[in-house]
């Protein structure tokens, strides 16, 4: 084998030029992919780290998947029922005590009740609409990153304060308010109540900011109407990937509908994936023409060394070892082209990691979000490789099949 490696060397060596151009291509082509799937991973993970900590990792409300069926149903085997109408009562989780307390002696992770419903602040001739979620605040602290993303005043004020309330800074622009001032507070029940801004929040979405508020559990029952009542349990979990079977196994024990952050924003997991696959597809093709400019040296190789390739037969070489010299020989290329790669891929990660702005759309953005993965380059350096493999070893294939009988005389 190192006869081999020497004569591939030597033949590489021979065309220098082409060689470097050839190496230059796979470098380009292993250090731009590195760069876009460090770049593509980045934003995925960043998108989905802030969509996780803006919403609980699972949510039971006080829906359920379907609707409970007539209790005359329930009863008889067959039964036709018309024209029935459901008993107007107040919804809400039935015995929110009993359905923690069954919760918590499995749940891996910690929860919080919560009571959310649409209200309208007003202030100074202004309305904003929201959605008003009453909780207990140190428990919700335990759910939500909310604590970590204040601006002005702190959560826990809530719980000093019956009569505060907690806004995104988003809300307070469209009001014209400042933290201190007194804001009037109605819901579709009729209740009217002066509430003081002790807080402003800002997560980076947009929703959230500008239609979000917290005060607490007691002040919110009263706005709504619905004392001792709460429709939601925010769950976070130790491990986000479970969120899918923990919701479905709340929903068997306790018959309301819980949905995973998953399933709450299914449509935009789709679209990531799709994202990927177009990602990994257009790294592939950036590579196969790399793969190109091997298959042409290496070719041309074969084509200029006929004649060696029949001298080599002729003392004995076998098919196999004129295989191995040319297939080695994009291999070579391959490699080196697949470490410099690598390394110009970590140079323009870096370069683009430093790179900072300002975008204000649903998620705020001060720099490119990018992941550092060995998954990164194991796979574009592999996919180089291999496309280096496939180009080496069609043009070797030729060479070990040619006749040196044929070459010698001048046949070919």
């Amino acid at each position: 084998m190192p006869l081999v490696l020497s004569i591939a060397l030597t033949h590489i060596g021979g065309r220098l030029r082409q060689s470097i151009i050839s190496v230059l291509g796979v470098m380009l082509g292993v250090g731009f992919s590195i760069a876009m799937a460090s770049l593509m991973q980045g934003s995925q993970d960043d998108f989905i780290a802030t969509l996780i900590d803006a919403i609980p990792h699972v949510e039971v409300s006080d829906d359920r998947r379907e609707a409970a069926p007539p209790p005359a149903a329930e009863r008889f085997g067959a039964v036709n029922v018309i024209g029935a109408r459901p008993d107007d009562d107040t919804r809400g989780l039935r015995n929110p005590v009993r359905l923690e307390a069954m919760l918590e002696s499995w749940l891996p992770g910690r929860m919080a009740a919560s009571l959310s419903g649409q209200a309208v602040l007003r202030y100074g001739g202004r309305d904003v609409a929201l959605s008003l979620t009453g909780i207990d605040p140190a428990t919700y602290l335990r759910v939500s990153t909310i604590g970590e993303d204040m601006r002005e005043g702190s959560f826990m004020e809530l719980a000093a304060n019956l009569n505060g309330i907690v806004v995104g800074d988003g809300v307070t622009e469209k009001l014209g308010a400042r933290l201190g001032d007194t804001i009037a507070v109605s819901t579709s029940a009729g209740a009217v109540r002066r509430l003081k801004i002790v807080g402003t929040f800002h997560t980076g979405v947009t929703q959230a900011d500008e239609a979000t508020g917290f005060t607490v559990l007691k002040t919110a029952q009263v706005l709504f109407a619905r004392p001792n009542v709460i429709n939601r349990l925010a769950i976070r979990l130790d491990d986000v990937n479970a969120a899918r079977a923990v919701a479905a196994r709340v929903e068997r024990m306790t018959g309301y509908r819980a949905t995973s952050w998953q399933e709450a924003n299914e449509s935009l997991m789709e679209v990531l994936v799709v994202r990927n696959i177009i990602m990994y597809t257009v790294v592939g093709a950036i590579l196969l023409v790399a793969g190109f400019g091997i298959f042409t040296i290496v070719s041309t190789i074969v084509h200029e060394k006929a004649r060696d390739i029949a001298i080599l037969k002729s003392l004995g070489f076998e098919q196999r070892d004129i295989r191995r010299i040319f297939l080695t020989e994009g291999l070579a290329i391959g490699a080196l082209g697949s470490v410099l790669g690598s390394a110009l891929g970590y140079g323009l990660c870096v370069g683009l990691g430093s790179l900072t702005f300002e975008v204000k759309t649903n998620i705020e953005m001060t720099s490119l979000p990018l992941a550092y993965s060995p998954l990164h380059y194991a796979i574009a350096c592999g996919f180089a490789l291999f496309s280096s493999g496939i180009a080496g070893y069609v043009p070797a294939r030729k060479a070990a099949s040619l006749n040196p009988v044929e070459i010698i005389r001048g046949a070919s």
